[in-house]
């Protein structure tokens, strides 16, 4: 168990703590249909709103790219930069980790690198791979701005990516390298992803419905999210996750989510508690056909069919890919510490063969455990389980 010494998100449908919570427990959507000027598919999408006004300082524009001013806006925010401090002054900057996920990491700075080179025939002089967008380049911008010196590593396995963070920091915890971590995920907006899942045809051309009954795909989102984790107990804590690599197919999950129940499995083991202790899960839920299938499949097989409250808040952020799990995980905290159960978004009419309990109005709880569930392509999946201390 490791404590929540705090946290700061940033997605579509709020940019900070408090706007976040309001806008996820009202099911309002931060899904607007697409209106980027450098991509022209007919679909929705979760865009933080400000990004592009937003650069970074003059003495980090080095690091300038649109993952690390979502980034730059989260750290900012609900202080977080504070709540570090106060760590590095408790252990010592050394002793301070650093673990973040994610999908493409800064890829848009290399497609409109891409851009520039077929238009004058040459690289641009301005364009750093290394600090805009190489996959490790996120940690060493946080810890720059943070001014922590631990160790570092960067995670990328899809859409578990920001999820799996909360179980390595914990492993290096448990193993006296650090004590305390910074954990989190970013992930930005690009044409890689967006081309991408149109050309598996899982890409909405309407704001995504999970679990809806007519729901046809996904509606890509991009966020940046920090969670600070403790050695010492907190008033809300980490408690346990559980990892799985079931290896089915490159993109369609086991019709039976074996891979997702094993994860869930392993996070129940891990938290050294019972199914019928967890009173909220927050699903991957991100409205394909065969996920949200087979998602309810590995719910049901662990929990008992429609007998734990589930929703997916993917219906207001937009399926985040590598920041999905920070994003989620805080949503659980806020859950837990607002004993308030959030709905899912967009829901006209629950499919009725997947039998789940999905919220479509918040509900107050008495809210003692939660767990928050991704769901990677390849099979990579992840479940987390957060408490509150009484």
């Amino acid at each position: 168990m490791v404590g929540i010494a705090g946290y700061s998100t940033v997605h579509a449908a709020g940019v900070d703590n408090a706007d976040s919570w309001q806008a996820i427990v009202a099911g309002r959507s931060g899904l607007r249909p697409n209106a980027l000027p450098w991509c022209d598919l007919p679909c929705w999408v979760g865009e933080v709103a400000g990004v592009d006004d937003a650069p970074l300082p003059v003495e980090l524009m080095a690091w300038d790219c649109r993952t690390h001013r979502l980034a730059w806006m989260a750290l900012q925010r609900n202080q977080f930069r504070q709540a570090v401090n106060a760590a590095v002054a408790r252990y010592g900057a050394q002793r301070i980790g650093v673990v973040l996920g994610s999908s493409t990491s800064g890829i848009r700075s290399t497609e409109l690198a891409y851009s520039r080179r077929r238009e004058d025939g040459r690289w641009p002089d301005d364009f750093d791979y290394r600090r805009s967008h190489s996959l490790d380049a996120m940690c060493r911008f946080s810890a720059e701005v943070l001014g922590v010196q631990g160790p570092m590593v960067a995670l990328s396995t899809a859409c578990s990516s920001s999820t799996k963070v909360f179980v390595t920091a914990q492993r290096w915890m448990a193993c006296g390298l650090i004590d305390a971590a910074v954990v989190g995920g970013v992930d930005s907006l690009c044409l890689s992803t967006l081309y991408g899942f149109n050309s598996l045809q899982l890409l909405s051309g309407d704001m995504c419905r999970p679990f809806d009954a007519s729901r046809n795909g996904i509606s890509i989102g991009e966020a940046a999210g920090f969670v600070l984790l403790d050695k010492q107990a907190a008033a809300i804590n980490f408690v346990g996750g559980g990892e799985s690599s079931d290896a089915w197919h490159m993109s369609t999950p086991h019709p039976e989510g074996l891979g997702a129940q094993d994860a869930m499995r392993g996070a129940l083991k891990a938290a050294q508690l019972a199914a019928s202790d967890i009173g909220y899960v927050n699903a991957h839920g991100t409205a394909t056909l065969a996920n949200d299938r087979a998602e309810a499949a590995a719910t049901n097989a662990i929990f008992g069919a429609g007998a734990v409250p589930v929703s997916s808040t993917k219906g207001m952020t937009g399926h985040t890919l590598g920041a999905a799990g920070i994003t989620e995980a805080i949503v659980v905290i806020q859950a837990l510490e607002q004993q308030t159960l959030p709905p899912s978004a967009n829901l006209r009419e629950l499919e009725p063969e997947l039998a789940l309990d999905v919220i479509t109005q918040p509900r107050s709880a008495e809210l003692r455990y939660a767990m928050s569930n991704n769901f990677g392509f390849g099979g990579s999946n992840c479940s987390l389980i957060f408490g509150r201390a009484d």
